[in-house]
């Protein structure tokens, strides 16, 4: 993906192949004396049985440059929890593990629920909200990032080019995001980028007319990915979403409440590969389903929230107009993919276009259907407003777990 264009909305930095990894990791830390650099990973308890994991592991105890590393633990039970904490023993740098089920951090929760300002659902946009506010409770911290658990093809190199553009102190960037190929050397992957997402801001283009924010999200090559890193100033006023648009949710956040300028994506791998979601046509609760509707759902409270003003007549056109756009860029993909020398199921990318049809619809009615809907998790301003010790609570529960369960 070696190249030097720029769409002209957001910065985005190459890999022009110019620098090791060991130039960058050195100048990451001689910013990192002065810039301390947090690393969050959510991640369940299932994927610390991956072979991914412990790959991460071994390649993130080479890093030096990293302050802390906040690993968020859902699913997972007492004794889980201690192998967890044996797990991540492998790491050579301060971390720490967050038991998300522990009982003191339930009751916290229950806390939360009686100010009426808990998380509405459980799951990765609540792990990550979790470890943001104990990262804000230790206040030591100028960088935050962010990657998955479940990537296959994980190199250190990665989290270098992911922190760069905001730990150095002279680039104006307050977020960065990663960009990649989806491939794992035989298949195309990225399914919701290519087919859903790309395709939609497409036709919403089209049947809504010119929108900054659809421009904004256009310019990201890969919108969805699980990799950001952002500067720590920005996190106390992060609104996360509590479903699972926290990609295009926090992307939207940062248009928000940062200048464009401000916002950068940075290509951090030649190649990426992670755990591939089932499209579960049969379960609108589950996989690529749920996904791509909370998906839609996120982008149509955006545009709202900007004035777009949508009917049921609006949606019905959006999905025709999708479905066009989604089959012609499908055509492309299959020639970009056989140039490759890689593979595209066609009869399985179509079926996936017709479910994305279907729940633009569904996301379409549930956006017209609730228009209380509260999608966000508070933000940390918001709850330490309501509670200026909630913050000290949490850090305390998670160090007096980590002391409880030490061997």
């Amino acid at each position: 993906m070696s190249d030097f264009h720029q769409n002209g909305n957001i910065a985005t930095l190459h890999n022009l192949r110019t620098r090791s990894t060991a130039d960058l990791e050195l100048e990451l830390a001689n910013f990192a004396q002065t810039r301390k650099i947090t690393l969050i990973l959510p991640c369940l308890y299932s994927e610390l049985e991956t072979d991914a994991m412990p790959n991460i592991r071994a390649e993130l105890s080479q890093v030096s440059y990293l302050h802390r590393i906040i690993i968020g633990l859902d699913r997972a039970t007492e004794e889980q929890y201690i192998q967890a904490k044996e797990f991540f023993k492998g790491l050579n740098q301060n971390h720490i593990v967050i038991w998300n089920d522990s009982p003191r951090m339930l009751k916290l929760g229950k806390h939360l629920e009686q100010m009426g300002l808990a998380p509405s659902e459980a799951g990765k946009g609540k792990n990550v909200w979790s470890c943001l506010g104990y990262l804000i409770a230790c206040g030591d911290s100028t960088v935050m990032a962010l990657h998955d658990c479940d990537i296959v093809t994980y190199e250190r190199d990665m989290l270098a080019r992911l922190v760069y553009p905001v730990t150095n102190p002279y680039f104006p960037y307050q977020l960065a995001k990663g960009y990649y190929p989806r491939t794992d050397g035989i298949k195309l992957n990225g399914r919701v980028t290519r087919l859903l997402v790309s395709p939609l801001l497409i036709a919403l283009k089209r049947v809504i007319g010119d929108r900054d924010y659809l421009d904004y999200l256009r310019s990201f090559r890969y919108p969805l990915s699980g990799e950001f890193a952002m500067r720590a100033p920005v996190l106390p006023d992060l609104r996360i979403p509590s479903d699972w648009g926290l990609e295009i949710g926090v992307l939207s956040e940062a248009w928000r409440n940062l200048a464009p300028k401000a916002v950068c994506q940075v290509e951090i791998s030649d190649a990426y590969d992670h755990k591939h979601q089932q499209l579960s046509p049969e379960d609108s609760q589950a996989g690529l389903n749920r996904m791509s509707t909370d998906i839609c759902k996120a982008i149509f409270r955006k545009l709202a929230a900007d004035g777009t003003v949508f009917t049921a007549n609006i949606f019905r056109t959006l999905k025709a107009t999708y479905y066009r756009s989604a089959l012609d860029l499908l055509d492309a993909y299959y020639n970009d993919a056989q140039m490759n020398g890689l593979t595209i199921d066609r009869h399985s990318e179509e079926r996936s276009i017709e479910l994305f049809a279907n729940n633009i619809i569904q996301a379409g009615q549930l956006f017209l259907e609730n228009p209380q809907e509260t999608p966000f998790i508070p933000t940390w301003n918001r709850v330490n407003s309501a509670d200026p010790s909630f913050l000290r609570n949490l850090h305390e529960a998670v160090t007096e777990d980590d002391s409880e369960y030490s061997r």
